[in-house]
């Protein structure tokens, strides 16, 4: 998943052969070069661990299906299972850095009851005619319908009525 933008910088950024060159002050950035490819390590190893327990976890919820998916992907499982957790860890950063929060409870309820107050009023509505933002608004419900319709489908597992089996 990472590795085609990787590639990318690589072809961008060609190493220089002087960068690995050592100097004769070597001592204290050999040492914090340690520190950093045994920190990586560790990290590495944290990301193995939890995306086992998450592919372990997957395979009991999704029961019998999950097993052989996860046979299936034999060899590729650990470079899945790897981006996977890489790509949870650059969300998490984005959410901490971007300051990210869900939207308060103030922030949703003044929403619907604009949108409630909107419903009700008669000069919204014969404004939107007259602008023309009611074919607009007419899409808008057709979508909301068929996420709903499409929520009931997968619901039920059944295009048409509830499996009774």
């Amino acid at each position: 998943m990472l590795r085609p933008a990787l590639r990318a910088v690589r072809r961008s950024h060609p190493a220089r052969s002087s960068r690995f060159a050592s100097s004769s002050s070597s001592g204290a950035s050999n040492a914090q070069v340690e520190a950093a490819q045994k920190k990586a390590q560790e990290a590495l190893a944290s990301a193995q661990q939890t995306a086992g327990r998450v592919l372990d976890g997957a395979k009991k919820v999704a029961g019998p299906l999950g097993e052989r998916v996860g046979s299936m992907l034999g060899s590729y499982r650990q470079p899945i299972t790897y981006n996977l957790s890489v790509f949870r860890e650059i969300c998490k950063y984005i959410y901490r850095t971007e300051k990210l929060s869900p939207p308060s409870v103030a922030t949703v309820r003044s929403a619907y009851e604009t949108m409630w107050a909107r419903a009700i009023n008669r000069d919204f509505w014969s404004g939107a005619v007259r602008s023309g933002d009611i074919a607009r608004i007419g899409v808008y419900a057709v979508e909301a319908y068929g996420i709903f319709k499409i929520g009931e489908i997968l619901g039920r597992r059944s295009l048409v009525g509830y499996n009774v089996n």
